[in-house]
């Protein structure tokens, strides 16, 4: 197959799935294009991987993605992460004790779309909703670049660089390479005074219906209170909210544009 046939197939797959609006299967996508099923997956796996398409494990379908809307300017409706993952964040409040907040990428940053706040301690973390952070010095920026494509990792550090914000902000690429598989690895990230001095997060990705990370869940307070001997208490609990919030994301099928 040779390069200009395999972009065609694949915008043949693309127009397909823009004309039907919805959720398709892969015998219907073979038999609309006339492209072998093998030929069909293959593709697929490359526009899931890039998020111009993606998938429901469960049903086994495909349906547009958020990096084929962007391209196209396409405006849909967000998912409110407020409104859904503020009551998780809240069970974090209440066993840690600290601020939890919920990031999304968006281009070269992490923007914070979900919060709640410990309602009686007298130093806590604001960060206002909507604010940007780097990635590549927080804990849940970490977290959602750990699971980008190699090819966007080198566009990320090219078009962003690694600035340091404090003496221990990771600005070596190849160092921040080994914290990214690192964080692969054992499944979560810890900020530990990347971005701000005396300040520690710990966090963990969301999971889609596609099995791509559409978030990061986090909860972040003084290095003085989120101490070393509490990551190995805190990341459990972490991890078990992280997945009630993925499984409530697949029972309501709901699938964040941006």
């Amino acid at each position: 197959m040779s390069g200009v046939q395999s972009i065609e197939r694949a915008l043949d797959l693309l127009e397909y799935l823009a004309q039907s609006g919805g959720w398709v299967g892969v015998s219907e996508l073979s038999n609309a294009t006339g492209q072998p099923v093998a030929t069909v997956h293959r593709l697929l796996s490359t526009l899931v991987a890039r998020r111009y398409v993606i998938r429901d494990n469960q049903a086994r379908r495909y349906a547009l993605g958020p990096a084929f809307r962007r391209l196209a300017g396409v405006e849909l409706p967000a998912l409110d992460w407020s409104t859904l993952a503020t009551p998780y964040l809240r069970q974090l409040v209440e066993i840690s004790g600290e601020t939890a907040n919920l990031a999304i990428m968006a281009r070269y940053r992490a923007v914070y779309v979900a919060q709640a706040q410990p309602p009686t301690r007298l130093v806590r973390m604001f960060t206002e909703l909507g604010n940007k952070v780097p990635l590549h010095a927080t804990g849940c920026g970490k977290v959602l670049l750990a699971y980008q494509p190699d090819s966007v990792v080198t566009s990320i550090i090219a078009q962003a660089g690694l600035p340091a914000f404090t003496d221990k902000t990771i600005t070596d690429p190849d160092h921040l390479r080994q914290e990214l598989e690192l964080i692969r690895q054992r499944g979560y990230a810890m900020d530990n005074g990347e971005q701000e001095d005396g300040v520690r997060c710990l966090a963990v990705p969301v999971y889609g219906p596609d099995e791509t990370v559409l978030a990061a869940m986090s909860i972040s307070g003084p290095s003085s209170r989120l101490s070393n001997m509490q990551t190995p208490i805190m990341i459990p609990h972490l991890k078990r909210i992280s997945a009630a919030l993925t499984a409530a994301l697949e029972e309501k099928h709901l699938l964040p544009l941006g």
